[in-house]
């Protein structure tokens, strides 16, 4: 590859075949002047993921994969704008085994087909084996989001999962891995479990499935959480959690529950929106399932659930957001420009008779 620039504009000559794998080889091509203006916005990591296969998915993997036990994860991000992206090309390739419009009824049945039914047979392990919990087990995930990521699979078929027992496993076995996968690589200390229940949430197996990650940089939404803090405490002496729990409750949004703070989000990402408070993680379990509960009260069908947690071997917050997805049987998107492109979406739900819902079961 040679690179060069005419007449103000950058033209690539192309020696061998680009792809993103290929970004630090490609800086590496520029002109000085040129290569500290890109690092100057961008900077980047291309690390590997790895995963084992039981020997009864060796030969499906291959067909349908080629060799993807080491796959190439690259994440860039912009160091002005905080804008960060994953890019792995073995996601294109992943099954997706989301129903037609006329099997949405019989969800429990869904749910008991796939992979994730008998995952010891079925899913790959991650290189330092398995977590297993009481109601959930790991897998290695077949296509990574980035270089340490793995799937949390309930053993219980139902879809359904809102006790607190079972919330509490999957929250274990999540900072059992982490523990676990820093140990392979000392350097990633960054926790990040998502919960994407069914498909209008971006699940592409129905069998009940939540997702943990561990990387040496934080994702973009909890660093910018985390600069906010820092310069509110700076600017105020104060602690920004802490405020924004009195704003809610001094409103009626927000509330106690087994030492977990609860609010009613006043500015949701989409509809009934929760954000959840707690020191530990013991803490935030209850109060999740509660959540969760006073979701099925509502109706809601599917979310997305993520919990943001201290680095490896550090004390901090346990902070969990869970947001409705909407009608499983609906056509249209949830999302649009205005939530891709304003960040500033557009909700129909009122936090106030959320907050009614949310009292309902966490209040005596």
């Amino acid at each position: 590859m040679r690179i060069f620039i005419a007449a103000g504009s950058v033209y690539v000559e192309l020696m061998v075949r680009l792809d993103i794998t290929r970004l630090p080889a490609i800086v590496q091509e520029l002109g000085p002047d040129m290569a500290e203006i890109f690092s100057r916005i961008y900077s980047w990591y291309v690390e590997p993921g790895r995963l084992v296969f039981p020997d009864a998915m060796r030969e499906w993997v291959r067909e349908k994969y080629g060799d993807i036990e080491t796959q190439q994860i690259v994440r860039v991000t912009n160091n002005l704008t905080g804008e960060s992206t994953l890019f792995n090309s073995i996601r294109a390739r992943r099954p997706v085994l989301t129903p037609r419009a006329e099997e949405v009824r019989d969800v429990q049945a869904l749910a008991e087909k796939g992979p994730f039914a008998n995952p010891l047979e079925e899913t790959p392990a991650d290189t330092f084996g398995r977590i297993d919990g009481d109601h959930w087990i790991t897998a290695s995930n077949i296509a990574k989001y980035d270089y340490l990521h793995a799937i949390i699979i309930a053993k219980d078929t139902n879809p359904y999962v809102i006790a607190e027992p079972q919330i509490a496993d999957m929250i274990s076995v999540a900072i059992r891995w982490c523990q676990n996968a820093h140990r392979t690589d000392p350097r990633a200390v960054y926790p990040f479990l998502i919960w994407n229940f069914l498909w209008r949430a971006g699940a592409s197996i129905v069998h009940n499935h939540a997702q943990i990650l561990l990387t040496h940089r934080l994702y973009t939404a909890p660093a910018r959480i985390e600069r906010v803090r820092e310069d509110y405490w700076r600017r105020y002496g104060t602690g920004y959690y802490d405020d924004l729990f009195r704003a809610h409750t001094a409103i009626g949004l927000g509330l106690t529950y087994r030492n977990a703070r609860v609010m009613a989000h006043l500015t949701p990402k989409k509809e009934h929106e929760v954000m959840i408070i707690a020191e530990s993680p013991h803490d935030l379990a209850p109060a999740l399932a509660k959540a969760l509960d006073c979701y099925r009260n509502i109706g809601v069908q599917s979310y997305n659930a993520a919990v943001y947690m201290p680095p490896i071997d550090e004390q901090g917050h346990y902070v969990a957001w869970l947001v409705d997805r909407g009608d499983l049987r609906a056509r249209t998107s949830d999302i649009g420009g205005m939530e891709l492109y304003a960040e500033t979406p557009v909700v129909s739900s009122d936090p106030f008779r959320l907050m009614e819902h949310l009292a309902a079961v966490m209040l005596p």
